[in-house]
């Protein structure tokens, strides 16, 4: 089953700016909550285009996992696609859109997911992981905030 997560943030700075910041793979080190211990393992420079293969490392749940994600579409800046190649989810698409809007920019995010494993994936999301993925995008809200001063 497929589930979705959609937020959205007005961060008051121009949208180029703020794509800027979102098309550093690195800057995703910075907002996700350090609880996961996660980090960019791919190699700098990582140029940001359709294709592009970005490793990464994370604890989840206490298990050390590798996550391999795909750019599946980049139009700056106006918005980007990531997709989950190898992880911990079933499938995982991530589209971020940026709108300018007056006195700043409104930030989308839309994650659509699946846990796997069946009815006993089902029951895990249910019970932690769909919290746990809000929870995330929530921390990510917060940090945002604090870094553009919104």
């Amino acid at each position: 089953m497929s589930y979705r997560l959609e937020r959205s943030l007005f961060i008051p700075k121009p949208r180029r700016e703020v794509f800027a910041f979102f098309a550093d793979a690195f800057n995703l080190d910075r907002i996700t909550p350090t609880s996961l211990r996660f980090h960019t393992v791919t190699p700098a420079p990582i140029e940001m285009r359709p294709g592009t293969l970005i490793d990464y490392e994370m604890h989840l749940y206490g298990v050390k996992l590798r996550w391999k994600a795909r750019i599946a579409a980049f139009e700056a800046p106006f918005f980007f696609e990531d997709e989950q190649v190898k992880g911990p989810y079933r499938r995982w698409h991530h589209r971020h859109e940026f709108e300018e809007v007056p006195g700043g920019t409104l930030m989308w995010d839309r994650v659509d997911y699946e846990v796997g494993f069946g009815p006993l994936g089902a029951l895990a999301r249910r019970l932690f992981v769909g919290r746990s993925v809000e929870k995330i995008f929530d921390y990510r809200n917060e940090a945002l905030g604090k870094i553009f001063g919104s």
